[in-house]
């Protein structure tokens, strides 16, 4: 097959690093994969790096046209199978050049949040949609009403892990502790994620600030982000002490591994996401919101505890129960490792998307 994935989106977060995944697996599988990208997007170098053919292209409103035609040439040029949009900008101008050029078109949503209600939904992932790929189960039914779309042409396929490469030194996890002042007897938890405002950053600090008395705990946010008001609440609260944040990690795996619980405390848009799934993989116990599709990962109980969004004295108490408990701990990772390899690796999620592709070219 060839494949044209299209995406408007110039950032780099886990929606552009899953196009990029998907695009080296499928180019690994045999199929010709070029990328449309937004013109001096984050992806655009990336991808060329990985040895892609990237063209840019200018999807703000102003050049529609003449994006559509750069699209269709494109689909042309290379004998493209089908197009993969991933964003609303290049949904509309793919699936109007998927149209009229007689092409299949996918469209992945990556988030959990809401899809407009109306005639909007019912074109976009409607009649310019061939089918639909989410990242989460919890969010199929909604786009089925909204779209029209029968709910057999959505999927949910979760964005995996390469276990693969979630490798690092024996020693790397106890020198991590050692260089943010995490004693062997302390008890260490941990986030990872760029941090946006919907990542749960305050109510992960509200909790550390709650539990501020209690001997041998430490907490560390790891990864970069808008980290200006996190930081400047930790200040406010006199976190100092307790709360460590790394910055960016290019090798983030020691630090999650360094972890006694992983916790993410997202409130809105989450998809499956990454950074959860390294911890799940590493056998760490999780606490985690029921947004998007965390509570596929974190299953109440079995893998984790799960707690409501917006309520520290929660996330408090789950820590608590966390850190007396070992042998809840101990459960609760192994349980979580076996679901990754079962349900969330980076392997099924290709298998998928192929069997996808083929099953609707």
């Amino acid at each position: 097959m060839n494949i044209l994935h299209l995406e408007a989106s110039s950032g780099w977060g886990g929606q552009e690093i899953r196009i990029l995944k998907e695009a080296e697996g499928m180019r690994e599988r045999g199929h010709l994969v070029i990328l449309g990208v937004m013109k001096k997007g984050a992806l655009v170098e990336r991808a060329r790096r990985q040895g892609f053919i990237v063209y840019e292209i200018r999807f703000q409103k102003l050049f529609w046209f003449f994006s559509l035609f750069q699209i269709l040439w494109i689909v042309f040029r290379h004998k493209i199978d089908l197009i993969n949009t991933h964003s609303s900008l290049d949904g509309w101008l793919g699936g109007i050049a998927g149209r009229l050029s007689g092409r299949k078109i996918f469209r992945t949503r990556h988030l959990s949040t809401p899809i407009k209600k109306g005639w909007n939904s019912r074109l976009l992932y409607g009649k310019l949609a061939d089918f639909v790929v989410t990242t989460c189960e919890s969010i199929i039914p909604m786009i089925a009403t909204q779209s029209g779309k029968p709910i057999q042409k959505i999927l949910s396929i979760p964005t995996g892990v390469d276990v693969g490469k979630i490798a690092f030194g024996k020693d790397e996890a106890a020198r991590f502790r050692e260089s943010i002042g995490v004693k062997k007897e302390d008890f260490l938890v941990g986030t990872a994620c760029f941090m946006r405002s919907w990542k749960g950053i305050g109510d992960f600090l509200e909790a550390a600030h709650l539990l501020r008395d209690e001997p041998n705990l430490r907490w560390v946010i790891i990864g970069g982000g808008h980290a200006e008001i996190p930081h400047r609440r930790a200040k406010e609260l006199h976190l100092d002490k307790i709360v460590h944040f790394t910055g960016h990690l290019d090798h983030p795996f020691p630090a999650i591994e360094a972890l006694d619980t992983f916790a993410l405390l997202s409130t809105a848009n989450e998809g499956v996401s990454q950074a959860i799934l390294q911890a799940a993989f590493l056998k760490k116990p999780l606490i985690a919101t029921p947004v998007g599709g965390l509570n596929e990962v974190c299953i109440d109980q079995e893998t984790g505890l799960l707690v409501p969004p917006f309520q520290p004295q929660a996330v408090a108490k789950a820590v608590l129960e966390m850190k007396n408990n070992p042998e809840l701990r101990r459960q609760c990772g192994e349980k979580a490792h076996l679901l990754v390899l079962d349900k969330f690796t980076l392997g099924g999620t290709l298998l998928q998307m192929e069997t996808v592709y083929k099953l609707f070219t």
